[in-house]
């Protein structure tokens, strides 16, 4: 309701700035044909209207001695000075609301990002951060996003994302997108030197965020695991090995993208941490029955130790630390939190 209601703010200042343009045009209309009309030039009659209106008291181009130019200059100047003072006014007022539309709707978003808890910060709004951010929406996780360039939040602002314009290499703008109760950073600046910084400064603010940065270079991956990212993507890698594989492995493509949504069939992959009390803990993939009771099924195990478990065997017992890997529809991955809530 914000949005319309700003909106209509200023469009009424809008509007109030146009009628001040006609009134001011009307009354310099009036006086020009009133100097007209007592035989002056239109070069002097405009000259005359210029300054009476602005009362800047410069030299009379032609005497006024009548009573018909007085009496039309005093009609000029009350006129003028009013509609002048009313178009000032009106401008300013504009400016002003303008403002303090923004200051509010900043308070707002602020607001709402100060009732976030376990979200996702995206830095910068590119090709990469827009596509991560709809991906986002769509999954319904809540996320922030963090730009410099309030151009390129236009189309985040349409989709009604929250939205910080800032550099996120400082403190105050990280801590303002609430990174201390984020579940996670992303970074997705096509500049490495910048990802490394804001991986450092995010790291030391939040030893516990997970920080997914984006690298150009492959020998930046190394330096933004040094600086605290846990996991690095490069996006001109991974294309170029999803070409190798679609030129070498054309049906293992082809049966991927029949569990992405991509084909219209909206499977997806989770990650489920084993917390103490989870309910998980000492019973087996046999006991739970996950794949009878939602759907989805348990693909791998993540053990504590690092080892992973692909496939994972059923009478193994979990433990507290273990993750499992979900696949899924995404009806299935809700109807597992629904029967597993502790998970």
């Amino acid at each position: 309701m914000s949005r319309p209601m700003a909106g209509d703010l200023r469009g009424r200042a809008l509007g109030r700035v146009g009628i001040a343009l006609l009134a001011l045009g009307f009354v310099s209309s009036f006086g020009v044909l009133g100097y007209l009309a007592n035989g002056w030039s239109l070069a002097d009659s405009a000259y005359m209207v210029a300054i009476t209106i602005s009362t800047v008291g410069f030299r009379e181009v032609r005497p006024v001695e009548t009573t018909a130019l007085r009496t039309h200059t005093i009609l000029l100047l009350g006129f003028g000075t009013v509609t002048l003072t009313y178009f000032v006014a009106s401008v300013l007022q504009f400016v002003a609301e303008g403002e303090i539309l923004r200051l509010l709707g900043h308070q707002r978003v602020k607001r709402q990002i100060e009732a976030l808890h376990g979200h996702v910060i995206v830095v910068g709004l590119g090709r990469m951060g827009s596509l991560i951010c709809s991906e986002l929406a769509e999954a319904g996780v809540p996320f922030v996003v963090i730009d410099h360039a309030s151009e390129r939040l236009t189309h985040g602002e349409a989709s009604g994302w929250l939205l910080l314009i800032g550099e996120a290499t400082e403190e105050t703008v990280l801590r303002e997108a609430g990174l201390e109760r984020a579940r996670a950073l992303v970074t997705a600046i096509p500049n490495d030197a910048v990802n490394v910084f804001i991986t450092l400064t995010a790291r030391e603010m939040a030893p516990k965020v997970r920080i997914l940065a984006r690298a150009e270079q492959p020998s930046t991956q190394k330096k933004l695991l040094q600086a605290g990212a846990d996991h690095v993507v490069l996006p001109a890698s991974i294309g170029a090995h999803r070409a190798v594989t679609i030129l070498l492995n054309p049906e293992a493509v082809r049966l991927s993208e029949l569990l992405t949504k991509s084909t219209g069939v909206p499977f997806e992959m989770t990650e489920v941490a084993l917390e103490e009390g989870s309910g998980f803990i000492g019973r087996t993939l046999r006991d739970l029955d996950v794949g009878r009771l939602t759907g989805a099924m348990v693909i791998a195990i993540k053990k504590e130790i690092g080892r992973i478990d692909f496939p994972p065997r059923s009478d193994e017992s979990l433990s507290q630390g273990d993750h499992l890997i979900l696949l899924g529809r995404r009806e299935d991955l809700d109807r597992f939190r629904d029967i597993f809530p502790l998970a």
